[in-house]
């Protein structure tokens, strides 16, 4: 069924839970998901402070939705680390999808291993090996994906909805966290003891792969930090589809090491 034919036959349940998530805390958004979407719904985290306040609330009240992460072979040696700490503190799975091996055989093979760097083709290409296409085996069969997405990260995700249609997968997306702010989550992570990648302390807000994320300055862009060679249109890598956004985000300060 295409996306085009899938969207109509989903509206009514769209409309249902935008209309019911409107007033509901992070926690009733969840149980809603996972109560329309009873083991067909998935959350991606990167192991930012938007997705471990949202592992979180999973692990903590045994939610049935589940958690997986991508390996793009590229991480933060920090990431890993804050990984390994969530395991030990909630004693959950979370799956993992790698890149095809092959498929990274061969980019390397032909351009090297920084091709990224060369132009915005290279590493939307990079992005598509090592990203998009695990994202789409993870999506695969799935009806709902959660995400940590928040409106304040950007003018672009102000206009979007804490529930959309997803025409790419043909699936609901939903953001819990959509109308919180940076502080909000960062006391929220305190108060809770959430574990907390310590790459936010050194003024990292968009954490990606390493060769590819940087930290950011007071006042620049939410996606500064990200393939920062590049023009701003350009900044993504399509696991959201989403287009570029214009002007600064909010200051965002480091999060207190706790």
């Amino acid at each position: 069924m295409s996306a085009a034919s899938a969207a109509p036959a989903v509206l009514p349940v769209l409309d249902d839970l935008r209309l019911r998530l409107t007033s509901a805390t992070a926690l009733e958004r969840l149980r809603l998901v996972a109560e329309h979407f009873p083991g067909k719904a998935v959350f991606s985290t990167s192991f930012g402070l938007e997705d471990q306040i949202i592992s979180h609330l999973i692990f903590a009240n045994g939610l049935p939705i589940k958690v997986f992460t991508l390996d793009t072979g590229r991480n933060f040696q920090e990431t890993y680390s804050i990984w390994n700490k969530t395991l030990l503190k909630y004693e959950q799975p979370i799956e993992v999808y790698f890149p095809r091996q092959e498929s990274v055989q061969d980019l390397l093979l032909a351009k090297g291993p920084n091709s990224f760097y060369e132009s915005v083709d290279n590493r939307k290409e990079c992005c598509y090996i090592r990203k998009v296409e695990p994202l789409n085996r993870a999506l695969a069969g799935q009806q709902a994906w959660v995400t940590g997405i928040r409106a304040e990260q950007s003018q672009n995700r102000q206009t979007m909805d804490p529930v959309e249609w997803d025409a790419a997968h043909e699936l609901t997306k939903v953001h819990p966290l959509f109308d919180w702010t940076w502080e909000q989550a960062v006391a929220y992570a305190q108060e809770n003891s959430i574990p907390v990648n310590p790459l936010h302390q050194q003024g990292f807000v968009s954490i990606g792969c390493a060769p590819c994320t940087r930290a950011i300055k007071p006042g620049e862009d939410f996606r500064a930090g990200r393939w920062w060679w590049e023009d701003l249109s350009a900044k993504e890598c399509g696991l959201h589809a989403t287009t570029h956004h214009d002007g600064p985000d909010p200051v965002v300060e480091p999060v207190p090491a706790g």
